[in-house]
């Protein structure tokens, strides 16, 4: 997981003060990060946040050998045809919405998915089927309460913050 304290999920207090005490002074441009940071930690949470979903909210299975066809440089993503892998770039385009790395479905019952970050089991979600709405948290910045949450480049972008390649 990365170790850049920009890819973590913090809370607004500690982000200000970092950002803040790193320019010395707040122009335009951190007061726009700022506002950015807590419009998305007042987010609903759901599950396509964490686990790629379909667009009626069902969690979409991993396609067989997908991480192998996704390093392949011609399916970065941007491709508009793909005949015969359909579901792959269905999965791609899914995977694309998450805003929190690392996370996979646990289990995935008839009520409930349970999903849990896979570089700490101890960080466990579960979602409600019907409403897909997690128990216990209602948005991003409830997430703060554990110490690693890694944000998506994708979460990054909504934010305002430049991904460095």
């Amino acid at each position: 997981m990365p170790t850049d304290a920009s890819h973590k999920l913090i809370p607004m207090t500690t982000f200000v003060i970092e950002y803040y005490s790193n320019e010395g002074y707040a122009d335009l441009q951190i007061l726009s990060l700022m506002k950015n940071y807590a419009k998305f930690l007042k987010q609903s949470l759901h599950l396509g946040m964490f686990v790629p979903v379909d667009e009626n909210g069902n969690v979409l299975k991993e396609p067989k050998n997908y991480i192998s066809w996704k390093s392949l440089e011609h399916n970065d993503g941007k491709r508009t045809t793909t005949a015969g892998f359909e579901e792959y770039a269905e999965y791609q385009k899914a995977e694309q919405h998450c805003m929190f790395e690392g996370f996979k479905v646990d289990y995935n019952g008839y009520s409930k998915v349970r999903i849990v970050a896979s570089y700490d089991p101890s960080i466990e979600l579960s979602f409600n089927k019907t409403d897909l709405l997690p128990a216990g948290f209602d948005d991003v910045e409830s997430l703060t309460v554990f110490d690693d949450i890694y944000l998506t480049s994708n979460a990054l972008q909504v934010i305002g913050i430049k991904v460095k390649l």
